[in-house]
């Protein structure tokens, strides 16, 4: 099943930026390197097919033993085994709304699957008044049919149209679960994003059965308790790295932003951004910061339109706590490396392949690419 393809490497001179043409806005960064940071020197990496043939996949959770489990957009789940062969959908996943950027988004498996066959997955959910982005649990049989799904979260405040789900799901072994949703296409003119009593362009934190932690930041205060944080575009990009939960969310022409979330802060949108509209106006009163909202660690503008995200932990040194970031346009594999939380440099690989939905760092070092397209790619550093 696996096909090799070429091998990718290419000078770069020292301390050049990434080629990546004209910014949109000509805003200056509030701090060195929060944007365009020097490009990191190109990687030697061998890339094969592992798996094809999938309609639209959107998320890839490992299952164990060399099995994974990947998400389509339509609808379905598939596995997807050891030699990349690929099942026949799995039955029992609820209907989603497959419309517009909605349908069956991402999928995890819980911390213990070994033990409690436990899976999530986010969707966009039909409802009364329009759609909502919604997250789901249940159990993944051995014979590979999905029982007892039950909804753990399900936003507020339906919207018509079809743009700006959101959305990833991260279980934690502490029994918490991570869901990030978006502005649900309100552009710059919503309110909802700001109004902490939504669920609207937020990071939410969960326990797995759907209840709230104590500790959230708007339990006993003014705000939805499901809350986290607030001030998010659309974020379609989470991982756990230094420091605890990173995320990435698209910005409009320009203003891509990569952040660390903390508990009861807000990131500014629709009133601040990096970039502009996509008509060309400002957006908000056209500034990029104000003194009560949290900065981007880094921003992209033009944008990369981000995907899933993932830290390497894998044995090749030279990216060792690096962060690889999916990008769908103009597509790539994006390479941060970050100190002091910090970006110090980027790399940008596979610029070639298309759009690339997700990442997940493999035990041996590879990684494995989601494909808009259909296909799952082995990239090997060398």
């Amino acid at each position: 099943m696996i096909r090799i393809l070429a091998l990718m490497m290419l000078p770069v001179a020292a301390n050049a930026q990434v080629a990546q043409g004209s910014a949109n806005a000509d805003f200056t960064p509030a701090f060195e390197e929060q944007t365009r940071a020097p490009a990191l020197p190109d990687t030697d990496v061998s890339v094969a097919v592992f798996a094809e043939g999938l309609d639209a996949p959107w998320g890839i959770a490992p299952l164990g033993n060399g099995q994974f489990l990947v998400s389509e957009k339509p609808g379905s789940m598939r596995l997807i085994n050891a030699d990349g062969s690929v099942s026949a959908p799995l039955s029992g996943v609820p209907e989603v709304a497959a419309q517009g950027q909605g349908g069956l988004l991402d999928v995890a498996a819980s911390p213990d699957f070994a033990q409690d066959r436990t899976i999530f997955w986010t969707y966009s959910k039909s409802v009364r008044g329009g759609l909502v982005t919604a997250a789901a649990r249940g159990t993944l049989g051995a014979d590979g049919v999905i029982s007892d799904a039950t909804d753990i979260f399900v936003q507020d405040n339906p919207a018509r149209n079809g743009r700006h789900f959101g959305s990833r799901i991260l279980p934690m072994a502490d029994g918490t679960v991570w869901i990030t949703t978006g502005d649900r296409g309100a552009g710059d003119s919503g309110t909802l994003v700001q109004d902490a009593e939504t669920t609207h362009g937020k990071i939410i934190r969960l326990n797995v059965d759907g209840s709230v932690p104590a500790d959230n930041p708007f339990v006993g205060r003014a705000g939805n308790d499901q809350v986290w944080s607030l001030g998010h575009r659309n974020v379609q990009g989470a991982a756990i790295g230094p420091g605890g939960l990173w995320t990435v969310e698209h910005g409009p022409r320009g203003g891509d932003e990569l952040n660390r979330p903390q508990a009861g802060l807000n990131y500014g949108w629709p009133v601040v951004s990096y970039g502009i509209n996509y008509r060309g106006s400002d957006v908000g009163e056209g500034t990029a910061r104000a003194p009560e909202f949290e900065e981007p660690v880094y921003y992209w503008d033009p944008v990369i339109a981000p995907g899933g995200m993932m830290f390497y932990d894998g044995p090749y040194a030279a990216w060792q706590g690096d962060l690889l970031i999916a990008s769908l346009n103009p597509g790539a594999l994006v390479r941060l490396k970050i100190q002091d939380g910090r970006v110090i440099g980027e790399e940008r690989m596979l610029t070639d392949v298309g759009r690339i939905r997700d990442v997940e760092v493999l035990d041996d070092g590879a990684v494995l690419l989601l494909l808009d397209a259909g296909e799952i790619l082995r990239v090997t550093p060398n």
